[in-house]
């Protein structure tokens, strides 16, 4: 049995309230559970203390690479046979890798929960590591770098680009999805090494959500992971950086696009600091839809840009899905009549009015209704309220943290966003890149 108490969820204050129960194996697997008996199924999450800021130096996107590996099968279960069950019963499973973890999502009928934490225990306890099965998942992963990268207007430079332009430590900088260069020097050895030190049950969490019994999931879980053997991690890095001293840009061709774009960021506080839940707001308050001060400001009123997005660690998550260094990102289309400059000055005026002036008390109870609404719906479908307590967890050591988010939105005040805007949406602070379509290539002459 299970060497920890049961830890079970504080009553709820007000408001909706997730139930949780959480347990810690011996062997450090942390499971969190909780009950909802809408529907015969149930939502899992299974999530790995590791992303691309840890993979190792001169291997740019091998914690991706690695996510992919992870569905090739076991010496007693071929690649396959999760997909089968998962999907003959009618679910769905993906998995997905992000700056500080990678996550492996399912759901399906509560009747398959039992041949689900096999299959998953199976693969935490060995992989079919083959010279086939890497050269396979190497082109897979290639090919998604071609799709989403190479052949797409705009690249994500809006990500990877402007992450790499704003910070210092290679840690935050590089390129996540990788060159073809270091994915294809990854050997079978590499390979092997990141599992054993990544994927042990001490450096996950894995939460279930649905129509299931808490104590029922803790005895299941023992049974198929409890033999599983805990195995050395190495302390993570100092990845921390200060904000910038000093405005960043950087210029740059496409191909492929036909308007010219502009990736603005901005280094933004530690989670868990007093400015992080406020930030967050500010983020929502300024991108976050048609009402926001950046569409209304300037695709509407100034008629500078012709779409604008972004947010709190965008474009791959948001501000409850990091624990390390991020920015606030704001990616636009802007008109050919104007330039990247008078652009980051527009949006720098914006953000002017909100530090000088603050925020009329309509406008901030309106944002935070909408983001407390848009974080319930987030929640809705049982997969995802599974990934969100299991990141939970793995990144705040809170499953319960997940309950907390409405009532820290709630407390944000107008002063707060002042002094968010003040400290960290500067000049100083701020990183441009200005992606311009590449001229038309000169026609060959006619002989």
């Amino acid at each position: 049995m299970a060497s920890a108490a049961t830890a079970k969820a504080a009553p709820p204050a007000a408001g909706w309230q997730i139930p949780i129960e959480v347990k810690k194996l011996p062997n450090g697997l942390t499971v969190a559970v909780s009950e909802d008996h809408t529907a015969p199924t149930f939502g899992m999450s299974t999530a790995y203390h590791i992303g691309f800021r840890l993979e190792p130096k001169g291997r740019t996107g091998f914690a991706h690479l690695f996510e992919h590996m992870m569905f090739e099968g076991t010496p007693v279960s071929p690649k396959g046979t999760l997909t089968r069950v998962i999907e003959g019963g009618g679910g769905v499973l993906n998995g997905s890798t992000r700056y500080d973890y990678t996550n492996y999502i399912a759901s399906a009928p509560t009747s398959a929960l039992d041949a689900i934490l096999w299959l998953e225990a199976d693969r935490m306890k060995q992989l079919d590591f083959s010279e086939k099965n890497l050269k396979n998942q190497q082109e897979v992963v290639k090919e998604e770098i071609r799709v989403n990268v190479k052949n797409r207007p705009y690249g994500l430079f809006f990500w990877t680009d402007l992450a790499g332009k704003a910070f210092d430590k290679w840690e935050n900088a590089h390129d996540g999805y990788g060159s073809f260069e270091d994915l294809d020097a990854a050997t079978l050895p590499d390979v092997e090494k990141f599992y054993e030190t990544y994927y042990g049950p001490n450096n996950a969490v894995m939460a279930l959500v649905g129509d299931l019994k808490p104590a029922e999931v803790f005895a299941k879980v023992e049974k198929y992971f409890g033999a599983l053997s805990s195995r050395p991690v190495p302390p993570p890095p100092d990845v921390s950086e200060g904000l910038n001293t000093a405005e960043r840009k950087l210029v740059q061709t496409d191909l492929l696009a036909r308007v010219p774009a502009i990736a603005v960021g901005y280094k933004m506080p530690a989670r868990g600091s007093r400015d992080h839940v406020p930030a967050a707001v500010l983020g929502d308050l300024l991108l976050n839809g048609e009402a926001s001060r950046l569409y209304q400001g300037l695709v509407k009123g100034k008629e500078l840009l012709l779409q604008v997005e972004g947010g709190m660690n965008w474009p791959l998550g948001d501000a409850w899905t990091f624990n390390g260094p991020a920015l606030m990102v704001m990616f636009a289309l802007y008109k050919p009549t104007t330039t990247a400059n008078a652009v980051a000055d527009a949006i720098q005026e914006e953000i002017q009015k909100i530090a000088s002036a603050g925020v009329p008390a309509a406008d901030l109870a309106r944002v935070k209704t909408k983001m407390r609404s848009d974080y319930y719906s987030s929640l809705e479908l049982p997969i995802y309220r599974a990934d969100a307590i299991a990141l939970a967890q793995l990144l705040t050591g809170s499953a319960n943290s997940v309950n907390e988010v409405p009532a820290k939105l709630e407390a944000v005040t107008a002063a707060d966003l002042r002094r968010v805007a003040t400290t960290y949406l500067t000049v100083a602070n701020r990183t441009v890149v200005d992606r311009k379509p590449a001229p038309a290539p000169a026609a060959a002459e006619k002989k």
